[in-house]
């Protein structure tokens, strides 16, 4: 006779708790924890509630020069926030493709991913967008000062819009992180994402912005928020002598060619309270006279627009 052993009965496997696991490994010093970006849904605004609408703006274009390349992609975000700053739901999104005059280059493509036959037979609806922007009180892009020029061409809504810069108006470095590109500020912020559009880059901006800085105990978007309302005076150091273009560009003066009607000269845009050193500056390393530089007071509806 014949006996036979039953096989053992296989336990299934108890479900991973990942939630749990990356708790445990938050507890430690010697781990940190990125996790996955979600968008976060749309909610609908309580009425009565004292909030602000802003938006979050990323294009993607043929090239850097605005009065001649083309946007081929536009992204925005719109939410509402607080007077402190804290950022209480997202309202809508929206994003297009946009069909350019000419193919687009290899190089544009590499970078951005957007091919000429993602785009094809793509327009942009301009009533839909100046009609998305139209109740926001402030735009913000990571680099306004490329974004706002290219926005204000194709759709004048933008030119009556304040505009702040999450790139340039926080000090990312003073609050801890290591430099202010979009992805070195999403892993401060304890995230990752695999961007494909540029809604998505705005999406990423949204949760640094509303990432608790440990330095102030208060939302980044409140400290963007603050130097955006501070103006700020431009001062053009006209017919300055050649050989000092080096000592210029160190203290952070930037050059106009002078050929979209502004002055062929160097500049730099400093806050109110920098203007007489920087003139002292002028007048005892550049000139080494008394001199009257030109100023221009900007504020967050002229800032970062190539109207001025």
């Amino acid at each position: 006779m014949i006996l036979s052993q039953a096989s053992p009965v296989e336990t299934p496997p108890k479900p991973v708790d990942l939630q749990a696991m990356a708790a445990a490994l938050a507890r430690s010093p010697d781990y940190r924890i990125l996790r996955r970006l979600a968008a976060r849904p749309t909610y609908t605004p309580i009425i009565g509630n004292d909030v602000r609408t802003g938006i979050l703006l990323d294009t993607e274009t043929t090239g850097l020069e605005h009065s001649n390349d083309e946007i081929i992609e536009l992204g925005m975000v719109k939410f509402d926030y607080t007077t402190e700053g804290r950022i209480v739901g997202v309202r809508n999104t929206f994003s297009a493709f946009n069909e350019p005059s000419a193919p687009i280059s290899a190089e544009v493509t590499a970078l951005t991913g957007i091919t000429d036959e993602m785009v094809g037979g793509h327009r942009f609806d301009d009533a839909a967008i100046t009609a998305f922007v139209d109740d926001a009180v402030i735009v913000i892009a990571h680099n306004s000062g490329f974004d706002r020029k290219f926005a204000e061409r194709y759709w004048p809504v933008f030119e009556h819009k304040a505009w702040g810069c999450s790139m340039t108006e926080v000090d990312w470095r003073a609050h801890g992180f290591s430099g202010g590109q979009l992805s070195y500020l999403l892993n401060g912020a304890g995230f990752f994402h695999q961007a494909h559009r540029a809604v998505d880059d705005c999406h990423a901006l949204l949760e640094i912005l509303d990432f608790t800085l440990p330095t102030t105990g208060a939302p980044a978007l409140a400290v963007l928020l603050d130097t955006a309302r501070r103006k700020t005076v431009r001062i053009w150091a006209e017919q300055s002598p050649f050989e000092l273009k080096e000592s210029l560009k160190r203290r952070g003066y930037r050059w106009s060619d002078g050929t979209d009607g502004r002055p062929k000269s160097w500049y730099v845009d400093v806050g109110e309270s920098a203007v007489d050193d920087e003139l002292a500056f002028l007048r005892t390393e550049v000139y080494l006279r008394d001199v009257e530089p030109r100023l221009q007071t900007l504020t967050a509806f002229t800032r970062f627009s190539s109207r001025v």
